[in-house]
C-alpha cells in the first residue's frame, strides 16, 4: 500500500472511531455532572413517586433523567417555549417507567413535541359505506411511531402532585412507547418469555372484557374508561393506574397490579402512604362470573 493509501486508510479509521466514540464520551460526560439543584427541586416538586423513593432509587432516576435530557430534542409548539423546568419533569416522570430495567433510554425516540394546552389533529373517518369524513380531534398527548411524542403542557403539569388519583399523560403516551418496542403497539410489551406472555395475555385479556363490561354500564372503575378503547391503551390507562393509584389497583385487580409490578420491577405502593379508605374486594370477586 503506498503512502497515500495509507494515509486514506487512516483518516477513515479516524473518522469511524471519532464518529463512535464522540457520543459515547459526551453521554459519559453528561451523566458525570449532578443535576442542578434547582432540577432537582423541581422533580421534588411535580414527581409525587420521588418524594417517596428510598436514597438509591432517588439515583437512579436522576441518571436516567441526566440521560434523557442528553439524548433527546424538546421542541415548543404552537408559540410555547419549553423551560428547563418543562424539560426535567417531562422527563423524570417518563423514566419512572424504566427503574429497574436493564433497558435503554427510549432508543426509538428522538424528539418531544410541547403543546400549550390540548391540541387539535386531524383524522380520517370511514363509515361501513365506505365515505371518509374528514375530522379534527382535541388531544392531550399522542405517541408516535416515527420517533415523537407530543404532550398538552397543561396536563402534564397537573400530575405527578396528588398521590392515589391523578391521571398522567407522560406516563401514558411513554407506555406507549414500551408497547411499541415490541414491533407492534397492541398491549403487550417485551416480556422477554412465552411463560410472561402466556400470564400476561390471560390476565390483561380478562381485566380489559373487565373494564369494557363496567364503561358500558356505568360503572367507574379505578381503571379509566379510555382504556376500555383497545389493548394497547388499557395497557396505557393500567400503566397510569400503577404509578399514580398503586394502592387502589392492588385492591381492585390485584392479579394484574401483580403483572405490572414483575414488568416494571418496582412497587410504587412502597413511595405513598395508605390512604384512608376501604379497600374494596378485588375485582374477580365481585364479578366471579366474568371469569
Amino acid at each position: 500500500m503506498d503512502t497515500g493509501a495509507a494515509i486514506a486508510c487512516a483518516a477513515i479509521a479516524g473518522g469511524l472511531l471519532l464518529a463512535w466514540g464522540l457520543p459515547r464520551w459526551r453521554l459519559r460526560r453528561a451523566l458525570a455532572r449532578p443535576l442542578a439543584p434547582a432540577q432537582l427541586a423541581v422533580i421534588e416538586r411535580n414527581v409525587a413517586q420521588y418524594r417517596g423513593m428510598p436514597a438509591p432509587l432517588r439515583e437512579q432516576l436522576q441518571r436516567l433523567v441526566k440521560r434523557f435530557l442528553h439524548e433527546k430534542t424538546f421542541v415548543g409548539c404552537a408559540g410555547l417555549e419549553v423551560t428547563d423546568a418543562m424539560r426535567v419533569t417531562i422527563a423524570a416522570q417518563a423514566c419512572l417507567l424504566l427503574l429497574n430495567r436493564a433497558t435503554g433510554v427510549y432508543p426509538g425516540l428522538h424528539a418531544v413535541l410541547v403543546y400549550p394546552g390540548a391540541f387539535l389533529v386531524p383524522r380520517k373517518q370511514v363509515d361501513p359505506g365506505g365515505v371518509v369524513t374528514e375530522t379534527r380531534q382535541d388531544l392531550l398527548g399522542e405517541s408516535w411511531g416515527d420517533g415523537r411524542v407530543i404532550l398538552s403542557w397543561d396536563h402534564v403539569k397537573r400530575a405527578g402532585h396528588a398521590p392515589e388519583g391523578a391521571q398522567n399523560v407522560v406516563l401514558h403516551e411513554f407506555a406507549h412507547q414500551l408497547d411499541s418496542e415490541s414491533g407492534s403497539t397492541n398491549g403487550a410489551p417485551i416480556l422477554g418469555s412465552t411463560e410472561s406472555y402466556r400470564r400476561w395475555s390471560a390476565t390483561l385479556s380478562r381485566d380489559f372484557e373487565l373494564l369494557r363490561r363496567d364503561t358500558s354500564w356505568g360503572y367507574r372503575d379505578v381503571l379509566d374508561p379510555y382504556g376500555a378503547s383497545s389493548p394497547a391503551e388499557f395497557f396505557a390507562v393500567a400503566t397510569e393506574s400503577f404509578f399514580e393509584q398503586p394502592h387502589a389497583l392492588a385492591a381492585r385487580h390485584p392479579e394484574l397490579y401483580a403483572e405490572f409490578e414483575r414488568y416494571f420491577r418496582v412497587d410504587p405502593r412502597d413511595w405513598f402512604p395508605q390512604p384512608q379508605w376501604e379497600e374494596p374486594e378485588p375485582h374477580g370477586v365481585v364479578y366471579g362470573q366474568w371469569q
